[in-house]
């Protein structure tokens, strides 16, 4: 590597080691390079600029309000009733129930923190008071939220296109992750029914009047209709997925505020407040993260890179299982955008050397970096898990070790059988 490589990494290493935030960092270390790469500052900054003038990043922020919006409006309650509906009868149903739930929500919010709180605010209480353990309950939870990263419709599926330089659909993406999300979710419901067997967790479901069932049917198929909206109007070319994304909003307020009437509309000003701070957040990350790749192509990175990791494994099986394992391990330390943000230009030319579709690499490297936010020591997805449900880390990782091999052999299979990921996107589009 040239030595601006060499000055933009060490520096972004030291100052993560020193619990600099990452956007800051990412910054930090693009100007301390850009002297080496014969750029200016001014570059740098007008690099940060356009990295996000960008009209399919507008997605993100009403994808980002529509979740906030769902996320308190007593949405995460009724897809829990409507998943009991079908499941809750069975022994180990109430961590059944759980998976179903964030499979639904993490189909309307698109974020496994968001599953984690709003469902695990409910959950694990409901789980603890009927005889499951605190470190299995806290885990099931935290484990099924990585559905949200790949479920449809996914903000981090809009920044991996942007940082695979905008050719790759986003319709495509939401459409690939729908096979490899429902199978992560259906594997972590077959290792919990055979936990709930051999430590013999109870059944647990009350029979239902025929009114009730209507209601919480009606109730959940209503929250339900968001990725069905918001997908099929993409595939269908009515709307972009920027226009979806604004369309979703209007569902989410109009569902929230006047039909479940939960919350009232004074709460919807807390609510523009924390999606504005992620919103900054979100952007932060990738203007910085752009500069960070401008300097990356100048010095041809990617391309040194690829040769490496070529001359490293011929065999693209081997090659494809070293990038996996490393990017399960840099997943447990860093963060899922600026991780995709940072990654994907450099990893995208080495798997479509070896003939990879950029989709099927999408929705894998976000697989692997959703693991890793179930993983410690950085999991911030195991982090609110554990806050919500005030358990030790150190007890819920313990309690993981059970999950983790349902979701690295779904990962696995996806890795190695791309119509599993392209099957859908080709019907459609």
């Amino acid at each position: 590597m040239s030595g601006a490589t060499w000055v933009l990494f060490a520096t972004f290493v030291v100052l993560m080691l020193l619990r600099v935030p990452i956007a800051f960092a990412l910054g930090i270390a693009a100007l301390a390079a850009a002297p080496l790469a014969g750029v200016s500052f001014a570059g740098v900054v007008q690099e940060m600029a356009t990295g996000i003038d960008s009209v399919p990043l507008m997605a993100i922020p009403f994808f980002i309000f529509a979740g906030e919006l769902m996320s308190h409006g007593g949405m995460a309650r009724r897809l829990i009733n409507f998943t009991n509906l079908f499941i809750g009868s069975l022994r180990g149903g109430l961590a059944l129930l759980n998976v179903g739930a964030s499979m639904f929500f993490g189909g309307v919010s698109g974020s496994s923190v968001a599953d984690t709180s709003c469902i695990g605010s409910i959950m694990i209480p409901m789980m603890e008071k009927e005889g499951y353990d605190k470190e299995f309950s806290v885990a099931i939870t935290v484990a099924s939220s990585a559905q949200g990263i790949i479920i449809p419709p996914s903000h981090n599926a809009i920044i991996y296109a942007l940082a695979a330089g905008g050719g790759v659909s986003i319709g495509k993406l939401f459409l690939g992750g729908l096979i490899p999300g429902v199978m992560v979710g259906v594997s972590l419901m077959i290792a919990s029914y055979i936990l709930a067997q051999v430590r013999k967790y109870p059944k647990r479901m009350r029979r239902l009047t025929w009114g009730e069932f209507v209601r919480t049917f009606s109730e959940g198929l209503l929250a339900l209709l968001t990725p069905v909206i918001i997908v099929g109007g993409i595939i269908s070319g009515y709307f972009t997925a920027t226009e979806a994304a604004a369309i979703a909003v209007f569902y989410a307020l109009a569902l929230t505020f006047f039909v479940y009437r939960e919350l009232p509309l004074r709460a919807l000003g807390g609510i523009l407040r924390r999606s504005v701070v992620t919103i900054s957040i979100v952007m932060l990350l990738i203007a910085t993260s752009s500069a960070v790749s401008y300097i990356l192509t100048i010095e041809h990175a990617p391309e040194r890179i690829t040769a490496a990791m070529a001359r490293l494994a011929d065999n693209p099986i081997a090659l494809l299982a070293i990038i996996n394992v490393g990017l399960l391990i840099i997943g447990t330390f860093m963060d899922m955008a600026p991780a995709i943000l940072i990654l994907t230009p450099i990893l995208l030319p080495v798997v479509e050397r070896i003939g990879m579709d950029p989709v099927h690499f999408g929705i894998v490297l976000m697989l692997n970096l959703a693991i890793g936010l179930c993983t410690p020591p950085v999991g911030s997805t195991l982090f609110v898990g554990c806050a919500v449900g005030n358990a030790r880390i150190e007890d819920v990782a313990r309690a993981l070790i059970f999950l983790y091999p349902a979701m690295i052999a779904v990962l696995v299979l996806i890795t190695y059988v791309p119509q599993l990921t392209l099957w859908v996107p080709s019907l459609f589009l």
